[in-house]
């Protein structure tokens, strides 16, 4: 897990070097043929990424985002309109039986369909009409690391795709404050050895960030096996907070923008409660880090759009490292394989 981790600088610049050729040529297919919605299908860490898909998609392209509930058409067999809709499956494997089944469906039907995987010769990489690499390299760990980082470029660039007005010399970018934030392991593992007898949390986070809440939250859960609740501050405040009481651990993603006051409120809230919190964020926000009692800094200036990657990297760290201090393998977590299929 943790070689992984260290491998994402190179792995997301590799990705952005190779698939953005073939994303300008669907870019310009899109400009004539624009969807009308766009329904993202993932499970697990992809169903993470998935979640930022929607807030990015949204927000840069005003196309309304939806996710798939795979049940819907596996289970129920529901006929389903999907006519001028953009089909989106999302599999570091491409082996996910039920996301697989959510793009065939959808082809039968004349929907234009996107597969978004690691593995070229995969069953979804053989079903999308057009197919996208994350082109990490093979991922050994069952705890997904750089094919989730390497999604959330992906995402990126079909935003780019449909017409948003990300420059591709920004996405350029990330992998350096990657790399930045991988300085920061020494720091996050003698950090972790306080956390070592955590049994629960929670995980906050909003809008392009909210996808980290529960990514984060996910590596706590399979490597560590913590009970890790995660939320967007808004959801957090009707009614769960309530659990949160003196010394319980919450960690918020707190980058600057338009997510910051709100963010800030439950900063101050947590505080008089007595909660244990850890802020992750970056030098741009100097107003969270004033506040903080503990903070996780990414050494840069950040734009709160291209903030997901360099800040779920510290995050993963920070789980890989616990694991060791619990005397758990994150390699090899109970119960779990590397690939799964539901229905």
């Amino acid at each position: 897990m943790l070689a992984e981790i260290r491998e994402q600088p190179t792995a997301l610049e590799r990705t952005l070097h190779e698939e953005l050729r073939p994303i300008e040529d669907l870019r310009r297919r899109l400009a004539t043929q624009k969807p009308r919605l766009v329904l993202l299908a993932a499970r697990g860490t992809s169903d993470n990424a998935a979640q930022f898909g929607r807030y990015l998609l949204e927000i840069t392209t005003g196309i309304p985002v939806s996710l798939a509930a795979p049940s819907i058409f596996t289970l129920y067999k529901a006929p389903v309109s999907l006519d001028g809709v953009l089909v989106a499956a999302i599999s570091q494997s491409g082996e996910s039986t039920d996301t697989n089944y959510v793009l065939e469906r959808a082809r039968e039907q004349g929907a234009l369909t996107i597969g978004i995987t690691n593995e070229p010769a995969s069953t979804l990489a053989r079903i999308a009409e057009h197919t996208f690499l994350v082109r990490a390299g093979k991922e050994k760990s069952v705890a997904a690391t750089k094919t989730y980082t390497g999604q959330l470029l992906m995402l990126y660039l079909l935003a780019y795709a449909l017409g948003a007005s990300i420059d591709p010399d920004d996405l350029d970018r990330i992998p350096g404050y990657a790399n930045v934030a991988l300085g920061l392991e020494n720091e996050i593992g003698a950090r972790s050895e306080r956390y070592r007898f955590m049994e629960k949390c929670v995980v906050i986070g909003r809008g392009l960030n909210y996808s980290n809440a529960f990514e984060f939250a996910l590596k706590l859960m399979e490597t560590c096996y913590v009970v890790a609740e995660r939320f967007s501050s808004a959801d957090l405040m009707h009614g769960p907070i309530a659990m949160v009481g003196q010394s319980f651990p919450a960690f918020l993603f707190t980058p600057s923008g338009v997510t910051w006051p709100g963010l800030r409120d439950m900063l101050e809230k947590l505080h008089q409660v007595g909660a244990e919190t850890t802020i992750i964020t970056d030098q741009s926000n100097k107003a969270a880090l004033g506040m903080a009692k503990r903070s996780i800094c990414v050494p840069a200036d950040l734009d709160e759009m291209f903030t997901p990657i360099p800040y779920i990297i510290p995050m993963q760290l920070f789980a890989a490292h616990l694991a060791e201090q619990k005397g758990l393998n994150p390699d090899q977590p109970r119960t779990l394989s590397k690939v799964t299929r539901t229905l």
